[in-house]
């Protein structure tokens, strides 16, 4: 089982603006995305947001690797500090420019999150919050009411059932896992 990255139901993070680079304008990006040669080729259009100003609409110039990065011209950042002003921005594709995933054991992030979390025998545990991606695969994050979060690895074993339609997973999870005070 897989989940790739994203945010919402209608927009996906597919990069974040990480600082200026050079005097023309190029941006290092820190990629949030398994497809980054489609979403910063030459004419994508993204959406930037940063916190307290108003999202504006960015399209690729030109994209090229740079030290496990990648640095980004944009047509509407034309200089240093341009590049400067866009720092921490979130960018964003809309959701519907993203095809399905084809593999029945792969779900975009978006999919999964705000699903409700149950045992095979059908009591709720709680929702997923998030899907953390780390070292060792994926983890959801689930909100369980009146106690902690609970990271449960994203692995068939332990999440068996993925039921978009019924807005839900089935967990199994090991004793112990979900006892965490």
């Amino acid at each position: 089982m897989r989940a790739t990255s994203g945010t919402d139901s209608t927009e996906l993070l597919v990069g974040i603006a990480a600082r200026a680079h050079g005097l023309r304008g190029e941006l290092v990006v820190d990629v949030h995305t398994d497809s980054p040669d489609e979403r910063f080729t030459s004419g994508s259009v993204l959406t930037a947001r940063r916190a307290g100003v108003p999202d504006a609409v960015l399209t690729v110039e030109s994209t090229r690797p740079h030290s496990g990065r990648l640095l980004v011209r944009f047509v509407e950042v034309p200089d240093r500090d341009a590049a400067e002003a866009m720092r921490g921005a979130r960018l964003l594709i809309g959701s519907d420019a993203v095809p399905p995933p084809t593999d029945p054991d792969e779900f975009h992030v978006h999919q999964l999150e705000g699903l409700r979390a149950e045992l095979e025998d059908g009591s709720v545990v709680g929702s997923v919050r998030e899907v953390v991606h780390g070292p060792g695969g994926e983890l959801l994050v689930l909100v369980r009411p009146g106690r902690p979060d609970a990271l449960v690895p994203f692995v068939r074993a332990i999440v068996p059932t993925v039921d978009l339609d019924g807005g839900r997973v089935v967990l199994t999870p090991p004793e112990g896992l979900l006892d965490l005070e």
